[in-house]
């Protein structure tokens, strides 16, 4: 049963992390700001794209890892100007305007520019005081009614810090795309300090608001994520380590943390979590909740669904300590608000790629290679009737061209989404490209012994390989394509980068085809 939210607010401590209103602030305001240092060590960006605008992001922090989570800001309000121009010198300046920074939020900046022109590519900074923020780029989405021929974006996700260099994203930003769509981990909560000197801060499991924003800027310092930020505009969701590891709606894996403590620790990290990113105001937390399901449509091309396959979730079974049936039709992945929003959505739908942007493998992926099955709770198979529910919806509502991109399993897999997936005879429903991590994990290896049991056991997948990158996506009415790009090594610096694989989907014919494999 979930907690009352009403009676949750007002607990002792929570309306100091959850409940601040953007832009609203009791501080006094400093109309002319010097700064101890420079103001943008996080850099910039932008996210969310429509075909009028984007929001564009920043926070002043010219102390980013100040232990109190301040970032070495006082607590005052500061005017932060921002300017979209279509040129990169600005001399063909579109926008203005100023946003207020506060202290309640940590001085982040979320501008929501509107009024822009569809399909375009526009340059933008900041300035507070005198400090000019790096030059970001970012593009909009086209018209939604537009017939556009293409659309190229890269999916990634689980950038576990210490346990390896953003290698992939130095890459990436060589690219040409139009967008970056972050699947989740952005960060871990763990107090983990690998063995290459990017350790965790704070050196311990993190908690507060004030540990969670330490935390994010510790990520945020990565120049090479920091390039991929400014590089692109970014469509982003989350998984548990944002949080906690395995969270399941209100409940901690930690059994000796209550659900109200564990809600207090909620509310920080979705608090730290939207400071930090370029999300839209609707997405603005309200103590421990934060609505991040959302829709972004690329003209009649593509439309995504963001899904959150965290905050309304049933709780994991286990055979020891929750013992339930995964087929239990009780059992819910994304909540009965969620599910049915992303069902009508998909009936409505008229575009050509309906896209499915979510956390965890929904393909079967049974990791024992004998007569039994080996499955793990954690994603949409300890979920069996809830994922029966979709495929069952999209077949029923005549849903074309469903494809589904995964992250967090550290590892790669292109996979036929069944109706059935005992009877691999039964109707392919659609298409699951499941992405490797950008350094958690460390190196990874071509094949482990998870990859050589899921292509033993699964007959359903085509493809699987445990390098660490990202996937690259090109898309046209008549075919979507998916690149494997795989970096060598993330534990020291300067991997290589190669296309391992590539596989297409054809416009009409559910599944996943192989183009190339190395």
């Amino acid at each position: 049963m979930r907690l009352d939210r009403r009676k949750f607010l007002g607990l002792a401590g929570v309306t100091g992390m959850g409940a601040a209103v953007a832009g609203f602030s009791t501080a006094p305001a400093w109309a002319t700001p010097k700064f101890t240092g420079n103001p943008f060590t996080l850099g910039v960006a932008s996210g969310d794209p429509l075909p009028n605008g984007v929001v564009l992001w920043t926070r002043l922090a010219p102390e980013p890892l100040a232990a109190d989570g301040r970032g070495g800001m006082p607590d005052r309000v500061i005017p932060v100007h921002w300017e979209v121009a279509e040129d990169e010198r600005f001399g063909r300046v579109v926008a203005r305007g100023v946003e207020r920074a506060t202290p309640e939020l940590g001085h982040s900046v979320h501008a929501e520019v509107g009024r822009l022109r569809p399909g375009r590519e526009y340059f933008y900074r900041f300035r507070a005081g005198r400090e000019i923020s790096p030059v970001g780029r970012t593009r909009t989405a086209p018209e939604a009614w537009a017939g556009n021929d293409g659309l190229r974006f890269a999916f990634a996700s689980c950038q576990n810090l210490p346990a390896g260099f953003y290698t992939a994203y130095r890459h990436m930003v060589q690219e040409d795309l139009d967008l970056v769509v972050f699947l989740g981990d952005y960060i871990y909560e763990g107090g983990g300090q690998g063995t290459i000197g990017r350790g965790h801060l704070p050196n311990a499991e993190v908690f507060s608001l004030a540990d969670y924003r330490v935390r994010h800027a510790n990520y945020r310092s990565d120049a090479d994520l920091q390039a991929a930020h400014a590089a692109f505009p970014w469509l982003m969701t989350w998984d548990d380590h944002e949080v906690e590891n395995n969270y399941a709606d209100e409940i901690s894996e930690d059994p000796a943390q209550t659900p109200e403590a564990f809600l207090r620790r909620r509310a920080a990290a979705y608090q730290a979590y939207y400071e930090h990113l370029p999300l839209r105001r609707a997405a603005f937390p309200q103590g421990p909740d934060m609505r991040l399901y959302r829709r972004v449509k690329y003209g009649r091309l593509a439309e995504f669904s963001v899904l959150d396959g965290r905050q309304y979730r049933s709780d994991q079974c286990d055979a020891t300590t929750q013992p339930c049936d995964p087929a239990d039709p009780s059992r819910t992945m994304l909540g009965e608000e969620q599910e049915r929003w992303l069902l009508d959505g998909l009936a409505r739908s008229r575009s050509t790629w309906n896209v499915i942007a979510q956390q965890t493998v929904i393909a079967q992926n049974d990791t024992d290679p004998g007569p039994g099955k080996q499955l793990s709770t954690d994603n949409w198979n300890g979920y069996q009737a809830a994922r029966q529910r979709l495929f069952d919806g999209v077949l029923e509502r005549g849903v074309d061209n469903f494809v589904v991109i995964t992250g967090d399993a550290h590892r790669s897999m292109v996979a036929d989404l069944k109706q059935n997936f005992d009877d691999p005879s039964s109707r392919t429903v659609g298409a699951e490209f499941l992405g490797t991590s950008i350094s958690s994990g460390g190196d990874g290896a071509d094949l482990d012994a998870t990859c050589r049991n899921w292509l033993a056991a699964n007959p359903h997948v085509k493809f699987a390989n445990a390098r660490r990158g990202y996937v690259r996506c090109s898309l046209s009415p008549d075919e979507f394509r998916t690149d494997y790009r795989v970096v060598q090594y993330v534990t020291t610096k300067d991997s290589p980068i190669k296309t391992q694989a590539s596989f297409v989907v054809e416009n009409g014919r559910p599944g996943a085809q192989v183009d190339s494999i190395q």
